[in-house]
């Protein structure tokens, strides 16, 4: 039986990722494969990707991974989008954007008979948002192939990042997964009534499947798990660099809850999910 650790959305956060490699390490996990968005928002972006690179078999391309390795003409309207993009560039080198521009879209392989499909945020885009509480058809179209995957075939299994929270279901015989966040843990469902302590939602996030990588005809088991893990959240906002938005990030790293909660809403409103409801 083989088993593979799935990460994603590390975000810069050096610390996260060290305790979810040591964590792998200490299961005596040998593969481990990377959804993207590597970068952006921490401040320790160079050290994460070097470290992914010496460490993971399979890396593909998240959004914040295109946006901040390709040159942007950014109009007046969009100042706030050119310092984010050039603060996050900072810490990178040539070789590095050369890499991430280079970085794949997605990922196939089986998996105990059934096709398994990694991309970021979806098939089609690599900036999509298909989450917990979207439409089972919205959540069907992940399933289906596009001109960027590498097969055309309807896939059994998806695992994907982009939404930085764990979840999954299944559907018509198929499988979603989501494999949350390394460092940049969220959940879009609070209310000071309800809520728990709220570390169970900013514990680094990441999966582990197992079952006979690369069978394609013979059915055998198939199993996943998420996995939680606390970190050192001080320690990582302990720096002398200067962060981008800072009282953001420390609430993001701190609370697990997104900073601009509104645009969240209103994208939820546009799918007919209210959020005001929970």
């Amino acid at each position: 039986m083989d088993r593979i650790a799935i990460i994603s959305d590390i975000h810069g956060n050096l610390e996260a990722l060290k305790a979810v490699f040591n964590d792998i390490e200490k299961r005596g996990i040998k593969r481990i494969f990377c959804l993207g968005d590597i970068v952006s928002k921490g401040v320790n972006s160079s050290e994460c990707l070097e470290l992914i690179r010496s460490k993971c078999e399979v890396i593909i391309k998240g959004n914040n991974d295109e946006f901040i390795a390709n040159e942007h003409n950014f109009t007046d309207e969009r100042k706030y989008y050119k310092e984010l993009h050039d603060w996050n560039r900072s810490f990178l080198n040539e070789d590095q954007l050369t890499y991430l521009r280079n970085l794949p879209f997605c990922y196939e392989f089986y998996m105990s008979g059934s096709l398994v499909r990694l991309f970021h945020a979806s098939p089609t885009l690599i900036y999509d948002f298909v989450g917990d509480l979207d439409s089972i058809e919205n959540k069907r179209k992940l399933f289906m192939p596009s001109e960027n995957t590498i097969s055309q075939e309807m896939a059994d299994i998806v695992i994907y990042g982009h939404i930085h929270i764990q979840c999954s279901d299944n559907l018509y015989n198929r499988i979603r997964i989501n494999a949350g966040s390394v460092g940049n843990a969220l959940d879009f469902i609070r209310n000071k009534k309800y809520d728990a302590n709220v570390r169970q939602t900013t514990r680094a996030n990441y999966v582990i499947i197992e079952g006979e990588y690369g069978e394609k005809e013979k059915v055998g088991s198939f199993s996943y798990q998420f996995v939680k893990l606390p970190y050192n959240i001080e320690k990582e906002l302990k720096t002398e660099k200067y962060i981008f938005e800072r009282d953001s990030y420390i609430h993001e790293l701190k609370e697990g809850q997104y900073r601009d909660l509104e645009r969240v809403k209103k994208s939820f409103q546009a799918r007919h999910i209210d959020m005001n409801k929970f």
